[in-house]
Formats: structure tokens, sequence, C-alpha cells
């Protein structure tokens, strides 16, 4: 880390060096590291489904709850999060958060339940949302000028490097260790982190008042129910009484939702910003983006460890093709700005990723590696091409004085984004693969989607698996073209919503 954001580059006007405590340097470093802990969370714990879920002896639904809950939790408590470091303190919420995260790592990692898991889970996102608010709004009031769009950069790439070496990472973990390396190595990093960030420096907004809280609940119980449905349908029926009954909840909430934001003074979601088609498309893009990238890094591995007879640390590795040039392109968001407009890059981006996911329909981990290997190569340059720049344009297309709503929107939506896509791309797969079987193959096909091929070896031997890896190819196809409808129409969305005066800040100011 660079000397460069040292003590002279501080942020707020009229705060000296002696006033901030430990200095800018350790500030960067606790927040980076943090940045680093929370995606791995995320993308992590997919490659110990299949060893976890045959440890606790865990049905799929309940499996997926160790993905969902997290996720859930995450993405409801963001925003309210932000509120209350801006009402309670940042410096406060970050180290809670910290603690609230690490514990339930070590919760995670030691339960001898797979309902525990998930409960532990639930109160890791929480902690996670806490870190990140709060933890970003530390940098923006220790660093200033340039020396904050460097802290930022690093940030964002801390983040990038989580999620690109996530699946590697817990592979690895997995591979010497157990399933249980995968939470409890969040426990150190996160005593690390508490470490460094003990001294740093209180900040508080004096103009904030209170917390939206009839926005989180309602937004809380419509995104579970949402889950709950994706979740319980390939077991319960689609058309049973408690996926319908999810689903109308999960409408019921929404709608709740949006009359809350009409009425409270100090709404989580300006909804008036949805009035500009541009700033709409926007953020219907990265929900385009991250619902098929979520999916992949989360069902590949137990794809890659069942049908292609990987382990757990190659399964992790087998997933680079497509997390590095997530973490790469980014990096040489300026060039390509120069080469192209903002608007054909967040445009092509998810056109790219629709056209590799059609390739790897034609692919499998056994008998064309290296085909799948180079469609999730095109799938990562899309995805890259995107993540470098939408962020930036989320914000570009409202006035400067709604840009702190418009990125709590957009990263909002994000988050939504990859928690409805895992949970729908599980609940697609394993429905696709059990219709591929024969009636009453559910169990089977629970085992062959959590990569459990083991067991489906032991009950008919090797016909009986390869049957149900055909029926597991036929479900990755079905989703394959699920997720490049969902990309390709957030591609259309730019190409026919957004303008390109509209990216100019200073047009947004005037609008």
């Amino acid at each position: 880390m660079s000397q460069s954001l040292a003590d002279s580059e501080l942020s707020p006007p009229g705060t000296t060096p002696a006033e901030t405590g430990p200095g800018p340097t350790r500030v960067l470093v606790a927040i980076a590291l943090a940045a680093v802990m929370l995606p791995i969370s995320v993308t992590g714990p997919g490659v110990a489904l299949a060893d976890m879920s045959g440890a606790l002896h865990a049905s799929a639904a309940s499996t997926q709850w160790v993905l969902n809950a997290y996720n859930v939790a995450f993405t409801a408590f963001m925003l309210a999060a932000g509120s209350a470091a801006d009402l309670f303190g940042r410096r406060r919420l970050f180290l809670s958060g910290t603690a609230v995260f690490a514990l339930a790592s070590l919760v995670a990692g030691t339960a001898p339940t797979i309902l525990l898991v998930d409960l532990a889970r639930f109160v890791q996102g929480m902690g996670a949302a806490a870190v990140l608010t709060s933890g970003s709004a530390l940098l923006a009031h220790t660093f200033g000028g340039a020396a904050r769009a460097r802290a930022f950069g690093i940030f964002g790439a801390s983040i990038g490097f989580g999620l690109a070496m996530g699946p590697f990472v817990s592979g690895l973990l997995v591979g010497v260790a157990s399933w249980h390396a995968v939470f409890l190595v969040n426990v150190l990093l996160g005593a690390v982190v508490l470490v460094l960030a003990r001294p740093l420096p209180e900040s508080k907004n004096p103009a904030a008042r209170r917390i939206d809280l009839p926005g989180v609940v309602t937004f809380t119980l419509a995104l579970m129910l949402l889950a709950l449905g994706f979740v319980e349908g390939p077991s319960q029926g689609w058309g049973g009484v408690v996926t319908l009954g999810s689903f109308a909840g999960a409408a019921l909430f929404l709608a709740l939702f949006v009359v809350v934001e009409l009425r409270v003074a100090e709404p989580m979601f300006d909804l008036s910003l949805l009035r500009r088609p541009t700033f709409v498309a926007i953020i219907w893009q990265p929900v385009s983006i991250v619902f098929a990238f979520a999916a992949l890094l989360v069902y590949l591995p137990p794809y890659f460890q069942g049908a292609g007879g990987a382990g757990s640390t190659m399964s992790g590795a087998m997933l680079l093709p497509l997390t590095l040039p997530v973490f790469v392109l980014p990096l040489f968001t300026g060039t390509l700005v120069r080469l192209l407009s903002v608007r054909m890059l967040l445009a092509v981006g998810p056109a790219v990723l629709a056209v590799a996911l059609l390739l790897m329909t034609f692919t499998d981990p056994v008998s064309s590696r290296t085909g799948l290997f180079a469609a999730l190569l095109l799938a990562g340059v899309g995805i890259g091409l995107a993540f470098g720049v939408m962020d930036n344009a989320a914000v570009s297309v409202v006035p400067a004085e709604r840009s702190g709503m418009a990125s709590g929107m957009f990263n909002t939506l994000r988050v939504a984004g990859e928690t409805i896509g895992v949970a729908c791309v599980g609940g697609l797969l394993l429905t696709s693969t059990r219709q591929q079987l024969a009636a009453g193959d559910g169990a089977m096909a629970d085992d062959v989607v959590q990569g459990r091929l083991g067991s489906v070896r032991a009950d008919g031997g090797q016909d009986l698996v390869d049957r149900a890896v055909q029926g597991l190819q036929h479900g990755w196809s079905v989703v394959y073209v699920v997720l490049a409808c969902v990309a390709l129409a957030g591609a259309i969305a730019i190409f026919t919503m957004v303008r390109d005066r509209d990216l100019d800040p200073a047009t947004a100011q005037e609008a």
C-alpha cells in the first residue's frame, strides 16, 4: 500500500492529521481487508455445499438457504445499515458489524445442523451489510480529492479480488481442511479487522434523524418470501399452496413497501427517480448481469464436483476463467471508455454474457471442458466490461445532491438481483433436472444437483450415475438459456432506453 495515501491527503476540510487518530492508511487497510472478506462469504460457500450437505444430511432446499439467508439479509439491511451508520456513528457500526459477522461465521463453521448454519448465515448477512455501508462511509469521511478516488479504487479492487478468488480460496480450504474452514477463516479475518479498526476516528451525520423501519420490514419480508417461493417450488410444486402463497405474500409486501416509500418523510428509495428512463435501464442492468454471475459462482462448483469429477480445490480453480476478467477489466475502464462510449460498454457487457451463456449449452465439464472454459472466459469478459462503468453511470444520471440515494438504490437492486438469481436458478435447476429423470427420482435429483454422486452410485451403479448426470446437464441447458434471456433483456433495455447525454453529470444536474 503506497505512502501516497498518507496523512497529507486527508479528507474532510478543517480536519487535521492529529484529529483523525491513527491515520488514513490504517483506515484503508482495515476497510480493504473487510472488503475482501465480504464477497468471499458470497461466492466461497458454493464450493463447500457438496461436502456440507453430505455431512449434515441436508436436503437441496435447506442447503440453498445457506446461500439465500446470507443474500437476503445482506440485501434487505443494506440501506438501513447506511442510515444507522449516519445516525449512531460509522466507526461504531463498522466495529459492531464486523463482530457480528465474525461471531456468526464461528457459529456457521461449528454448527451441527443445517438449520443452525442457515440461521447463522442470516445474521452474518446482517453484519456484512453493516460492514460494507459503514466502511464506505468511513472512506468518504477520511479521504478527499485525488486520495479519495485512489482509496475507493483500492476498495473496489478488494471487492473484485474477493469475488474472483473466493471460489478458489474456498476450494483450497475445503481440500486442505473441511467445509468448516470456509466459515472459520472469516473469524480470523474479522479479528484482524477489529484490531485494525478499533482506534479509528468516529464520525456521524448531524442531520440524520431516524431509520425507515417500515420500509426495512416490508422490503425484507418481500425478499424473503420471494426467495422462499423459488426454493420450495421444486419440492412443494410450483402450483402448491406454499409456493403460490410465498409469491403472493412477496407481491403484497412489495406493494406495501411502495406505499410506505411514497408516504415516509425520509424514504430508503426515492421512487421519483424511476421517472427517468435512463435511470430505470441502468438500475436494471446490474440485475441482468449479477442474476447470472452469482448463480454461476454458486451452482457451478457442485456441478464440476459431481458431473465433472473435480475435487473441491479444482472446482474452485475451474471458475477462474469466469472470475479473473471481472477483477482485471475494471482496472482499464478509462481506456475502454475512450474506445467505446459508456452506453456502449453498458450494453455490450450483457450482450456478450448472453452469447457466452448460449455457447455454454453446447458444453459440459466432462467431454467439452475446453469449450466450457472458453465460454466462461467470454462470460467473464462481458461481466467485467459492465462492472467497470455501471456504478459511475448510476450516479451520473441524477443530480449530484441525489447521487447518494441513486447509489443506494443501485447497490440494493444489484444485491437483490444476486439474491433472486441464486434462489431462482436453484429452483429452476432442480425442477429441470427432476423433469428429465424418471418420476420418483426426486431424491436422486437432489443428490446430483448438490454434487453427491457417491450416494447415487451406491443405489444403482454407474448406469444410474450416467442417467443422473444427463438429467443434470439438461437442467443446466435450461438454466443457461433462461440466464441468456435475462442478460439479453438488459442489453436491449440499455440500447433502447439510455441516451448518451443523460450520462453526463452536468446534464443530470440541469434535469
